[in-house]
Order: structure tokens, then sequence, then C-alpha cells
């Protein structure tokens, strides 16, 4: 049987307000820069067949699948639990200020949520029990064939953890820019990472 492929599409650029900051469950809108973005991702995929699409309900994962359906007939199916990770009392605060008002550097927030050490956010065990069994239905409903995921750079990170057997910590090395694909493909017997953090709007400039 042939592997199943996915594509896994992180949103647009969010709006200025919100970057460099744990917008986690924020429902926030693309910037401008983001929906050029989206275009361009949807141009990558203009003559790439796909045989399902599956999107994160939050509007900035919405707004970057919206020019990609532009060349599909596809309808996408759109899973609650594919929203990004709920970071607590971190939500809405810039970088500096987690470090200012935590004691600790932002860029351990896979760390923490691993050890479960986010204030009143999820913790790596509950993120993995939500994302696992969407990924699961996923592949049962397209096996061997082409699909494409929009959502969160948190959720691509949890997806490669759960397909290549990593702790979640070990993600921080892979960069998962905004607009993004990663692809892998999905066998019985392996699974490959084919392609990681490409960026049409900039790889493609």
């Amino acid at each position: 049987m042939l592997p199943t492929q996915l594509f896994l599409l992180r949103h647009g650029e969010v709006e200025s307000r919100y970057q460099r900051v744990f917008g986690g469950r924020i429902d926030m809108d693309l910037s401008p820069d983001g929906h050029l973005q989206a275009t361009a991702l949807a141009s990558y995929f203009r003559n790439k067949p796909l045989d399902a699409i599956y999107c994160s309900p939050m509007k900035r994962a919405q707004q970057t699948l919206a020019p990609i359906l532009n060349h599909f007939t596809l309808a996408p199916t759109t899973i609650p639990d594919l929203c990004e990770v709920h970071f607590g009392d971190w939500t809405g605060l810039g970088w500096q200020e987690v470090q200012d008002r935590f004691q600790v550097s932002a860029f351990q927030w896979l760390e923490m949520l691993e050890q479960g050490t986010l204030p009143n956010g999820e913790c790596s065990r509950t993120f993995r029990s939500r994302i696992e069994p969407c990924l699961t239905k996923i592949i049962e409903d397209i096996l061997g064939k082409r699909v494409a995921i929009v959502c969160h750079g948190g959720v691509i990170r949890m997806i490669l953890s759960i397909f290549l057997h990593l702790p979640l910590p070990k993600l921080a090395h892979f960069e998962i820019d905004y607009a993004s694909v990663t692809q892998v493909h999905h066998g019985l017997n392996k699974t490959e990472v084919q392609l990681l953090n490409f960026t049409p709007w900039r790889d493609l400039a």
C-alpha cells in the first residue's frame, strides 16, 4: 500500500499585536502579510492533488485555508481539537513579559508543557490526548492518500512528536514558520519527513 501523505500547514502571520506573544486560544486574525503568505501557500498547492483537507476552527487557520479552497472542490473538515495549545496564564503575554512575571525563559515552553508546569495551561499529556485521536481518525479516513492539515505550530510539533516517537521538547530544534509546509509520508513500516518548514512565500520568492 502507498504511504499516506500528510501536508502539515501552519497558518500565516498573525495580526501585529499578537506577534511574539503566546496567543494560544486567542482567536486572532491574520496580518496583511499573513494573507499574502496564505495566497502564496495556495499557489504552491494549485497543481498538487489533495484527497482531503482538515483544519483547526481558529480564525487564523480558517483564513489561511480560504485561498487554498479556491483551487479545490473539496469540502474541508473542521476539527475542534486541532486548535492551538492552551498557554494558561501565559496567554496574551509577550516573551519578555513571561520572563519578568514568571522568571522563566519563554524558550522553555515545550519543556514546561512536557513537565505540566505551564500555570493553568495544558500539559503534554492532555495536549497529546486530544491531538492523537484526530491524527488517527484522519489517517484511517484517507489511508494511502494525500491530505492537508491546516493548523498551528504547537499542533504540528505534537504531530511530529507522535510520528517520530520524540519527546516534545526535542521539537524545539525544528523551526515551524508561518505559512510553512511540513510533508510527512506515513506507511505501515516507517514514517518519513519528506519536507520540513518549507515556506513558499519566502523560498519561492
